[in-house]
Protein backbone atom coordinates (compact mmCIF):
# COMPACT_ATOMS: atom_id res chain seq x y z
CA UNK A 1 0.00 0.00 0.00
CA UNK A 2 1.50 3.31 -1.00
CA UNK A 3 1.12 6.51 0.96
CA UNK A 4 2.70 8.00 4.05
CA UNK A 5 5.44 6.44 6.12
CA UNK A 6 4.49 3.60 8.47
CA UNK A 7 2.61 4.88 11.48
CA UNK A 8 2.34 8.40 10.09
CA UNK A 9 -0.57 10.30 8.58
CA UNK A 10 -2.45 8.58 5.82
CA UNK A 11 -1.68 9.43 2.24
CA UNK A 12 -4.29 10.80 -0.12
CA UNK A 13 -3.99 8.03 -2.69
CA UNK A 14 -6.90 5.68 -3.24
CA UNK A 15 -6.12 2.41 -1.42
CA UNK A 16 -5.17 -0.53 -3.60
CA UNK A 17 -6.80 -3.94 -3.53
CA UNK A 18 -10.00 -2.71 -1.87
CA UNK A 19 -12.15 -5.79 -1.21
CA UNK A 20 -15.27 -3.62 -1.14
CA UNK A 21 -14.70 -2.77 -4.82
CA UNK A 22 -14.52 -6.38 -6.02
CA UNK A 23 -17.54 -7.42 -8.13
CA UNK A 24 -19.01 -10.27 -6.04
CA UNK A 25 -17.20 -10.08 -2.70
CA UNK A 26 -17.62 -6.33 -2.51
CA UNK A 27 -21.31 -6.48 -3.26
CA UNK A 28 -21.83 -9.07 -0.52
CA UNK A 29 -19.83 -7.13 2.07
CA UNK A 30 -21.72 -3.94 1.28
CA UNK A 31 -25.00 -5.74 1.92
CA UNK A 32 -26.22 -4.62 5.35
CA UNK A 33 -27.25 -8.17 6.27
CA UNK A 34 -23.96 -9.76 5.23
CA UNK A 35 -22.61 -10.13 8.73
CA UNK A 36 -25.92 -11.40 10.06
CA UNK A 37 -26.07 -14.02 7.30
CA UNK A 38 -22.60 -15.31 8.19
CA UNK A 39 -23.40 -15.22 11.91
CA UNK A 40 -26.57 -17.25 11.37
CA UNK A 41 -24.62 -19.91 9.49
CA UNK A 42 -21.95 -19.99 12.19
CA UNK A 43 -24.64 -20.02 14.88
CA UNK A 44 -26.35 -23.01 13.30
CA UNK A 45 -23.01 -24.82 13.21
CA UNK A 46 -22.38 -23.95 16.86
CA UNK A 47 -25.75 -25.47 17.80
CA UNK A 48 -24.83 -28.64 15.92
CA UNK A 49 -21.51 -28.83 17.74
CA UNK A 50 -23.13 -28.38 21.16
CA UNK A 51 -25.81 -30.99 20.48
CA UNK A 52 -23.35 -33.52 19.06
CA UNK A 53 -20.89 -32.78 21.84
CA UNK A 54 -23.48 -33.48 24.54
CA UNK A 55 -25.40 -36.32 22.94
CA UNK A 56 -23.11 -37.74 20.25
CA UNK A 57 -20.30 -40.30 20.49
CA UNK A 58 -18.01 -39.92 23.49
CA UNK A 59 -15.01 -40.91 21.37
CA UNK A 60 -13.49 -37.55 20.38
CA UNK A 61 -12.39 -38.45 16.82
CA UNK A 62 -15.99 -39.40 15.97
CA UNK A 63 -17.57 -36.31 17.47
CA UNK A 64 -18.05 -33.10 15.50
CA UNK A 65 -17.54 -30.89 18.56
CA UNK A 66 -13.98 -31.96 19.30
CA UNK A 67 -12.96 -32.53 15.68
CA UNK A 68 -14.24 -29.29 14.20
CA UNK A 69 -13.28 -27.06 17.14
CA UNK A 70 -9.79 -28.33 17.98
CA UNK A 71 -8.64 -29.40 14.50
CA UNK A 72 -10.52 -27.58 11.74
CA UNK A 73 -11.68 -24.33 13.33
CA UNK A 74 -8.30 -23.44 14.81
CA UNK A 75 -6.53 -24.20 11.55
CA UNK A 76 -9.06 -22.23 9.49
CA UNK A 77 -8.84 -19.35 11.97
CA UNK A 78 -5.09 -18.79 11.62
CA UNK A 79 -5.23 -19.37 7.84
CA UNK A 80 -7.93 -16.71 7.47
CA UNK A 81 -5.92 -14.28 9.61
CA UNK A 82 -2.90 -14.86 7.39
CA UNK A 83 -4.70 -14.53 4.07
CA UNK A 84 -7.52 -12.05 4.74
CA UNK A 85 -7.90 -10.66 8.23
CA UNK A 86 -10.13 -11.01 11.27
CA UNK A 87 -12.76 -13.12 9.54
CA UNK A 88 -13.90 -15.01 12.63
CA UNK A 89 -14.85 -11.90 14.59
CA UNK A 90 -16.79 -10.74 11.53
CA UNK A 91 -18.89 -13.91 11.61
CA UNK A 92 -18.85 -14.55 15.37
CA UNK A 93 -22.17 -16.18 16.35
CA UNK A 94 -21.82 -15.26 20.04
CA UNK A 95 -23.23 -11.79 19.34
CA UNK A 96 -26.59 -13.12 18.13
CA UNK A 97 -28.00 -13.65 21.66
CA UNK A 98 -26.79 -10.16 22.56
CA UNK A 99 -28.61 -8.60 19.63
CA UNK A 100 -31.81 -10.39 20.65
CA UNK A 101 -31.40 -9.30 24.28
CA UNK A 102 -30.90 -5.67 23.25
CA UNK A 103 -34.28 -5.66 21.58
CA UNK A 104 -35.70 -6.03 25.08
CA UNK A 105 -33.28 -3.92 27.11
CA UNK A 106 -30.65 -1.37 26.12
CA UNK A 107 -27.84 -1.07 28.68
CA UNK A 108 -26.57 2.44 29.35
CA UNK A 109 -23.77 1.75 31.85
CA UNK A 110 -20.18 1.51 30.68
CA UNK A 111 -17.93 -1.31 31.79
CA UNK A 112 -16.12 -0.14 34.99
CA UNK A 113 -12.93 1.71 34.13
CA UNK A 114 -10.81 -0.69 36.18
CA UNK A 115 -11.85 -3.52 33.87
CA UNK A 116 -11.20 -1.62 30.64
CA UNK A 117 -7.82 -3.24 30.05
CA UNK A 118 -6.61 -6.32 28.22
CA UNK A 119 -5.72 -8.02 31.52
CA UNK A 120 -9.19 -9.59 31.71
CA UNK A 121 -8.93 -11.10 28.23
CA UNK A 122 -5.32 -12.11 28.94
CA UNK A 123 -6.33 -13.99 32.11
CA UNK A 124 -9.13 -15.79 30.25
CA UNK A 125 -6.75 -16.65 27.40
CA UNK A 126 -4.33 -18.31 29.84
CA UNK A 127 -7.28 -20.02 31.56
CA UNK A 128 -8.49 -21.55 28.27
CA UNK A 129 -4.97 -22.80 27.48
CA UNK A 130 -4.76 -24.31 30.96
CA UNK A 131 -8.19 -25.96 30.85
CA UNK A 132 -7.41 -27.36 27.41
CA UNK A 133 -4.48 -29.29 28.88
CA UNK A 134 -5.84 -30.03 32.35
CA UNK A 135 -9.29 -31.27 31.28
CA UNK A 136 -8.07 -32.79 27.98
CA UNK A 137 -10.74 -30.79 26.15
CA UNK A 138 -9.46 -32.07 22.81
CA UNK A 139 -10.61 -35.54 23.97
CA UNK A 140 -13.86 -34.44 25.64
CA UNK A 141 -16.87 -33.73 23.38
CA UNK A 142 -19.06 -32.82 26.36
CA UNK A 143 -16.36 -30.55 27.83
CA UNK A 144 -15.99 -28.80 24.49
CA UNK A 145 -19.76 -28.32 24.23
CA UNK A 146 -19.94 -26.83 27.73
CA UNK A 147 -17.03 -24.54 26.89
CA UNK A 148 -19.00 -23.21 23.89
CA UNK A 149 -22.09 -22.71 26.04
CA UNK A 150 -20.11 -21.02 28.80
CA UNK A 151 -18.43 -18.75 26.29
CA UNK A 152 -21.77 -17.74 24.77
CA UNK A 153 -23.27 -17.18 28.22
CA UNK A 154 -20.39 -14.93 29.28
CA UNK A 155 -20.71 -12.88 26.08
CA UNK A 156 -24.46 -12.47 26.67
CA UNK A 157 -24.09 -11.42 30.32
CA UNK A 158 -21.32 -8.88 29.65
CA UNK A 159 -22.83 -7.25 26.58
CA UNK A 160 -26.38 -7.29 27.95
CA UNK A 161 -25.17 -5.53 31.10
CA UNK A 162 -22.94 -2.84 29.62
CA UNK A 163 -23.19 -0.56 26.59
CA UNK A 164 -20.97 -0.73 23.52
CA UNK A 165 -19.11 -3.95 22.82
CA UNK A 166 -17.15 -4.58 26.05
CA UNK A 167 -16.97 -8.34 25.58
CA UNK A 168 -15.28 -8.01 22.20
CA UNK A 169 -12.96 -5.18 23.20
CA UNK A 170 -11.86 -6.21 26.67
CA UNK A 171 -13.02 -9.71 27.65
CA UNK A 172 -13.06 -12.19 24.76
CA UNK A 173 -9.78 -14.19 24.76
CA UNK A 174 -10.29 -15.37 21.18
CA UNK A 175 -10.90 -11.78 20.15
CA UNK A 176 -7.68 -10.63 21.80
CA UNK A 177 -5.80 -13.42 19.99
CA UNK A 178 -7.39 -12.34 16.71
CA UNK A 179 -6.62 -8.66 17.25
CA UNK A 180 -2.95 -9.36 17.84
CA UNK A 181 -2.62 -11.92 15.04
CA UNK A 182 -4.42 -9.60 12.60
CA UNK A 183 -1.54 -7.12 12.89
CA UNK A 184 0.14 -9.61 10.53
CA UNK A 185 -2.84 -9.71 8.15
CA UNK A 186 -2.67 -8.24 4.62
CA UNK A 187 -5.91 -6.18 4.82
CA UNK A 188 -7.09 -3.27 6.93
CA UNK A 189 -10.32 -1.31 7.30
CA UNK A 190 -9.36 2.32 6.64
CA UNK A 191 -10.56 5.52 5.02
CA UNK A 192 -10.24 5.94 1.28
CA UNK A 193 -9.63 9.69 1.22
CA UNK A 194 -8.73 11.52 4.48
CA UNK A 195 -9.84 14.87 3.08
CA UNK A 196 -13.41 13.56 2.82
CA UNK A 197 -13.36 12.73 6.54
CA UNK A 198 -11.92 16.17 7.33
CA UNK A 199 -14.97 17.76 5.71
CA UNK A 200 -17.45 15.42 7.43
CA UNK A 201 -19.58 17.11 10.08
CA UNK A 202 -21.60 14.13 11.35
CA UNK A 203 -18.85 11.57 12.11
CA UNK A 204 -21.35 8.78 11.50
CA UNK A 205 -18.61 6.13 11.42
CA UNK A 206 -18.23 6.49 15.19
CA UNK A 207 -21.57 8.04 16.26
CA UNK A 208 -23.86 6.06 13.98
CA UNK A 209 -26.28 7.31 11.36
CA UNK A 210 -29.32 8.99 12.87
CA UNK A 211 -32.67 10.26 11.66
CA UNK A 212 -34.85 12.85 13.43
CA UNK A 213 -37.44 11.43 15.81
CA UNK A 214 -41.15 11.96 15.02
CA UNK A 215 -41.69 13.97 18.21
CA UNK A 216 -39.77 17.27 18.55
CA UNK A 217 -38.54 16.53 22.08
CA UNK A 218 -37.55 12.92 21.41
CA UNK A 219 -33.91 11.99 20.74
CA UNK A 220 -32.76 11.17 17.22
CA UNK A 221 -33.15 7.53 16.23
CA UNK A 222 -30.05 5.52 15.30
CA UNK A 223 -30.69 3.59 12.08
CA UNK A 224 -27.12 2.34 11.68
CA UNK A 225 -24.72 2.15 14.61
CA UNK A 226 -21.14 3.29 14.34
CA UNK A 227 -18.04 1.58 15.71
CA UNK A 228 -18.83 0.12 19.13
CA UNK A 229 -15.16 -0.47 19.86
CA UNK A 230 -14.45 3.28 19.89
CA UNK A 231 -12.24 3.31 16.80
CA UNK A 232 -12.69 6.66 15.03
CA UNK A 233 -11.84 5.67 11.47
CA UNK A 234 -9.83 8.77 10.41
CA UNK A 235 -7.58 8.24 13.46
CA UNK A 236 -7.59 4.44 13.35
CA UNK A 237 -4.25 2.74 12.69
CA UNK A 238 -4.08 -0.93 11.77
CA UNK A 239 -6.17 -3.88 12.91
CA UNK A 240 -5.82 -3.84 16.69
CA UNK A 241 -9.28 -3.91 18.31
CA UNK A 242 -10.99 -4.08 14.88
CA UNK A 243 -13.54 -6.89 14.57
CA UNK A 244 -14.14 -6.23 10.85
CA UNK A 245 -17.82 -5.74 11.73
CA UNK A 246 -18.11 -3.19 8.87
CA UNK A 247 -20.52 -0.99 10.82
CA UNK A 248 -18.38 1.96 9.71
CA UNK A 249 -18.83 0.90 6.08
CA UNK A 250 -22.61 0.97 6.38
CA UNK A 251 -22.69 4.15 8.51
CA UNK A 252 -20.41 6.31 6.35
CA UNK A 253 -22.60 8.66 4.25
CA UNK A 254 -19.77 9.29 1.77
CA UNK A 255 -18.81 5.72 0.92
CA UNK A 256 -15.31 6.56 2.11
CA UNK A 257 -14.30 3.26 3.73
CA UNK A 258 -12.07 0.59 2.21
CA UNK A 259 -10.81 -2.86 3.14
CA UNK A 260 -7.43 -2.22 1.61
CA UNK A 261 -4.20 -4.13 1.13
CA UNK A 262 -1.34 -3.14 3.35
CA UNK A 263 2.09 -4.32 4.49
CA UNK A 264 1.66 -6.84 7.34
CA UNK A 265 2.98 -5.63 10.73
CA UNK A 266 3.38 -2.08 9.37
CA UNK A 267 1.18 -0.77 12.16
CA UNK A 268 3.62 -2.01 14.84
CA UNK A 269 6.32 0.47 13.81
CA UNK A 270 4.53 3.65 14.83
CA UNK A 271 4.04 4.88 18.38
CA UNK A 272 1.64 7.71 17.72
CA UNK A 273 -1.62 8.11 19.60
CA UNK A 274 -4.26 5.86 18.03
CA UNK A 275 -8.01 6.07 18.29
CA UNK A 276 -9.33 3.67 20.91
CA UNK A 277 -5.84 2.48 21.86
CA UNK A 278 -3.60 5.38 22.80
CA UNK A 279 0.13 4.78 22.32
CA UNK A 280 1.34 1.20 22.01
CA UNK A 281 4.54 2.16 23.84
CA UNK A 282 2.46 2.88 26.95
CA UNK A 283 0.07 -0.06 26.78
CA UNK A 284 1.67 -2.57 29.12
CA UNK A 285 -1.45 -4.73 29.08
CA UNK A 286 -1.08 -5.16 25.32
CA UNK A 287 2.66 -5.72 25.64
CA UNK A 288 2.07 -8.48 28.20
CA UNK A 289 -0.43 -10.10 25.86
CA UNK A 290 2.23 -10.15 23.12
CA UNK A 291 4.54 -12.01 25.51
CA UNK A 292 1.87 -14.57 26.43
CA UNK A 293 0.83 -14.86 22.78
CA UNK A 294 4.40 -15.80 21.77
CA UNK A 295 5.48 -17.98 24.68
CA UNK A 296 1.99 -19.51 24.80
CA UNK A 297 2.48 -20.69 21.23
CA UNK A 298 5.58 -22.60 22.32
CA UNK A 299 3.83 -23.92 25.43
CA UNK A 300 0.81 -25.13 23.47
CA UNK A 301 3.04 -27.01 21.04
CA UNK A 302 5.19 -28.38 23.89
CA UNK A 303 2.07 -29.91 25.45
CA UNK A 304 1.63 -32.17 22.41
CA UNK A 305 5.10 -33.73 22.09
CA UNK A 306 6.45 -36.70 24.04
CA UNK A 307 9.24 -34.86 25.96
CA UNK A 308 6.58 -32.96 27.91
CA UNK A 309 5.50 -36.15 29.68
CA UNK A 310 9.02 -36.90 30.87
CA UNK A 311 9.39 -33.30 32.03
CA UNK A 312 6.06 -33.38 33.86
CA UNK A 313 7.04 -36.65 35.56
CA UNK A 314 10.33 -35.14 36.70
CA UNK A 315 8.53 -32.01 37.86
CA UNK A 316 6.04 -34.09 39.86
CA UNK A 317 8.92 -35.87 41.61
CA UNK A 318 10.61 -32.57 42.44
CA UNK A 319 7.38 -31.10 43.80
CA UNK A 320 6.43 -34.30 45.59
CA UNK A 321 2.95 -34.36 44.11
CA UNK A 322 0.92 -36.43 41.67
CA UNK A 323 -1.67 -33.73 41.06
CA UNK A 324 -1.75 -32.99 37.35
CA UNK A 325 -3.27 -29.58 38.04
CA UNK A 326 -0.41 -28.53 40.31
CA UNK A 327 2.20 -29.78 37.84
CA UNK A 328 0.52 -27.90 34.99
CA UNK A 329 0.33 -24.72 37.07
CA UNK A 330 4.07 -24.87 37.66
CA UNK A 331 4.70 -25.67 33.98
CA UNK A 332 2.60 -22.67 32.93
CA UNK A 333 4.41 -20.42 35.40
CA UNK A 334 7.78 -21.57 34.08
CA UNK A 335 6.83 -21.03 30.43
CA UNK A 336 4.75 -17.85 30.72
CA UNK A 337 6.51 -16.05 33.57
CA UNK A 338 10.01 -17.35 34.32
CA UNK A 339 11.13 -18.00 30.74
CA UNK A 340 10.06 -14.53 29.47
CA UNK A 341 11.79 -12.86 32.42
CA UNK A 342 15.11 -14.65 31.93
CA UNK A 343 15.13 -14.05 28.17
CA UNK A 344 13.52 -10.66 27.64
CA UNK A 345 14.94 -9.02 30.76
CA UNK A 346 18.65 -9.38 29.86
CA UNK A 347 17.92 -8.57 26.20
CA UNK A 348 16.22 -5.33 27.21
CA UNK A 349 19.05 -4.36 29.57
CA UNK A 350 21.69 -4.94 26.90
CA UNK A 351 19.72 -3.28 24.11
CA UNK A 352 18.82 -0.20 26.12
CA UNK A 353 22.40 0.42 27.21
CA UNK A 354 22.74 3.81 28.87
CA UNK A 355 19.74 5.33 27.17
CA UNK A 356 17.50 7.43 29.35
CA UNK A 357 14.37 5.53 28.37
CA UNK A 358 13.04 3.43 31.25
CA UNK A 359 13.44 -0.34 31.14
CA UNK A 360 9.69 -0.93 31.25
CA UNK A 361 9.04 1.52 28.42
CA UNK A 362 11.80 -0.04 26.33
CA UNK A 363 10.34 -3.54 26.78
CA UNK A 364 6.84 -2.26 26.00
CA UNK A 365 8.13 -0.72 22.77
CA UNK A 366 10.28 -3.64 21.60
CA UNK A 367 8.17 -6.57 22.74
CA UNK A 368 5.96 -6.08 19.68
CA UNK A 369 8.80 -7.57 17.62
CA UNK A 370 7.81 -10.95 19.08
CA UNK A 371 4.41 -10.89 17.34
CA UNK A 372 5.48 -12.19 13.87
CA UNK A 373 7.45 -15.08 15.40
CA UNK A 374 4.61 -15.97 17.75
CA UNK A 375 2.12 -15.98 14.91
CA UNK A 376 4.50 -18.10 12.82
CA UNK A 377 4.58 -20.74 15.58
CA UNK A 378 0.79 -20.77 15.91
CA UNK A 379 0.50 -21.09 12.13
CA UNK A 380 3.00 -23.94 11.90
CA UNK A 381 1.42 -25.84 14.79
CA UNK A 382 -2.24 -25.44 13.83
CA UNK A 383 -1.58 -26.03 10.13
CA UNK A 384 -0.06 -29.40 11.03
CA UNK A 385 -3.26 -30.59 12.71
CA UNK A 386 -5.52 -28.94 10.16
CA UNK A 387 -3.81 -30.28 7.05
CA UNK A 388 -3.06 -33.79 8.33
CA UNK A 389 -6.71 -34.12 9.37
CA UNK A 390 -8.15 -32.07 6.51
CA UNK A 391 -10.93 -34.44 5.37
CA UNK A 392 -11.62 -36.25 8.62
CA UNK A 393 -14.78 -34.21 9.17
CA UNK A 394 -16.45 -35.91 6.17
CA UNK A 395 -16.83 -39.41 7.67
CA UNK A 396 -17.67 -37.93 11.07
CA UNK A 397 -20.47 -35.86 9.51
CA UNK A 398 -21.64 -38.93 7.58
CA UNK A 399 -21.68 -40.94 10.80
CA UNK A 400 -23.55 -38.19 12.68
CA UNK A 401 -26.28 -38.05 10.02
CA UNK A 402 -26.51 -41.84 9.90
CA UNK A 403 -26.96 -41.92 13.68
CA UNK A 404 -29.79 -39.41 13.26
CA UNK A 405 -31.43 -41.69 10.67
CA UNK A 406 -30.45 -39.58 7.66
CA UNK A 407 -28.51 -41.40 4.93
CA UNK A 408 -28.05 -38.27 2.85
CA UNK A 409 -24.25 -38.47 2.69
CA UNK A 410 -23.95 -42.25 2.50
CA UNK A 411 -21.81 -44.53 4.63
CA UNK A 412 -18.86 -43.06 6.54
CA UNK A 413 -15.60 -43.15 4.60
CA UNK A 414 -13.27 -43.61 7.53
CA UNK A 415 -10.27 -43.85 5.25
CA UNK A 416 -10.35 -40.13 4.48
CA UNK A 417 -7.55 -38.17 6.13
CA UNK A 418 -5.39 -35.37 4.84
CA UNK A 419 -1.86 -34.55 3.80
CA UNK A 420 1.02 -36.63 5.09
CA UNK A 421 3.40 -35.30 7.73
CA UNK A 422 6.14 -35.19 5.10
CA UNK A 423 3.97 -32.98 2.89
CA UNK A 424 3.09 -30.61 5.74
CA UNK A 425 6.62 -30.28 7.11
CA UNK A 426 7.86 -27.80 4.45
CA UNK A 427 4.84 -25.59 5.17
CA UNK A 428 5.61 -25.65 8.88
CA UNK A 429 9.19 -24.65 8.18
CA UNK A 430 8.00 -21.89 5.86
CA UNK A 431 5.62 -20.40 8.42
CA UNK A 432 8.27 -20.52 11.12
CA UNK A 433 10.88 -18.97 8.81
CA UNK A 434 8.51 -16.17 7.76
CA UNK A 435 7.68 -15.42 11.37
CA UNK A 436 11.36 -15.36 12.36
CA UNK A 437 12.33 -13.09 9.48
CA UNK A 438 9.39 -10.83 10.24
CA UNK A 439 10.48 -10.47 13.86
CA UNK A 440 14.09 -9.79 12.90
CA UNK A 441 13.05 -7.18 10.32
CA UNK A 442 10.68 -5.50 12.77
CA UNK A 443 13.38 -5.46 15.47
CA UNK A 444 15.86 -3.78 13.12
CA UNK A 445 13.36 -1.08 12.19
CA UNK A 446 12.41 -0.51 15.83
CA UNK A 447 16.10 -0.19 16.68
CA UNK A 448 16.51 2.41 13.92
CA UNK A 449 13.51 4.28 15.27
CA UNK A 450 14.51 4.36 18.94
CA UNK A 451 18.32 4.09 18.77
CA UNK A 452 19.44 5.68 15.48
CA UNK A 453 23.04 6.07 16.69
CA UNK A 454 23.49 2.50 17.92
CA UNK A 455 21.17 0.40 15.79
CA UNK A 456 23.26 -2.79 15.79
CA UNK A 457 23.80 -2.69 19.56
CA UNK A 458 20.06 -2.37 20.19
CA UNK A 459 19.16 -4.96 17.56
CA UNK A 460 21.55 -7.77 18.54
CA UNK A 461 20.19 -8.78 21.98
CA UNK A 462 16.59 -8.90 20.77
CA UNK A 463 17.64 -10.75 17.63
CA UNK A 464 19.36 -13.35 19.82
CA UNK A 465 16.07 -13.87 21.68
CA UNK A 466 14.16 -14.31 18.42
CA UNK A 467 16.66 -16.81 17.06
CA UNK A 468 16.67 -18.74 20.32
CA UNK A 469 12.88 -18.95 20.38
CA UNK A 470 12.83 -19.93 16.70
CA UNK A 471 15.33 -22.73 17.39
CA UNK A 472 13.13 -23.95 20.26
CA UNK A 473 10.09 -23.89 18.00
CA UNK A 474 11.96 -25.80 15.30
CA UNK A 475 12.92 -28.48 17.83
CA UNK A 476 9.30 -28.73 19.02
CA UNK A 477 7.88 -29.01 15.51
CA UNK A 478 10.44 -31.71 14.65
CA UNK A 479 9.17 -33.93 17.49
CA UNK A 480 6.46 -36.55 16.85
CA UNK A 481 3.24 -34.71 17.69
CA UNK A 482 0.01 -36.16 19.04
CA UNK A 483 -2.82 -36.38 16.53
CA UNK A 484 -5.26 -34.88 18.98
CA UNK A 485 -8.92 -34.93 18.05
CA UNK A 486 -8.58 -37.23 15.02
CA UNK A 487 -8.52 -40.98 14.49
CA UNK A 488 -5.32 -40.82 12.42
Amino acid sequence: MRGAAPGGPRGTEVPRGDLLRLPLVGRFLRWRRARLAVQLCMGALAVVLVVHGLFGPTLAPKNLATLLVWVHWRGALVAALLLLGNVFCFGCPLLLPRELARRVTRPVRRLPRALRTKYVGLALFVLVLFLYEWLDLWASPAGTAWLILGYAGLALVVDASFSGAPFCKWVCPIGQFNFLASTLSPHEVRVRAPEVCDACATKDCIRGRRVPAPAPAAPARVVQRGCELDLFLPRKVGNLDCTFCLDCVHACPSDNVAIARRVPAEELLGDETRSGLGRLGRRRDLALFVVVFTFGALLNAFGMVSPVYAFQSWLADVLGTRSEGVVLLVLFALCLVVLPLVTLGPAALLARGRARVGLGEHVTRFVWSLAPLGFGVWLAHYSFHFLTGLWTFVPVAQHALAQAGVELLGKPRWGLGGLTEAQVWPLELGFLALGTLGSLSLTWRLAKRDFPRRVAAAFTPWAAVHLGLAASALWLLAQPMEMRGTYL
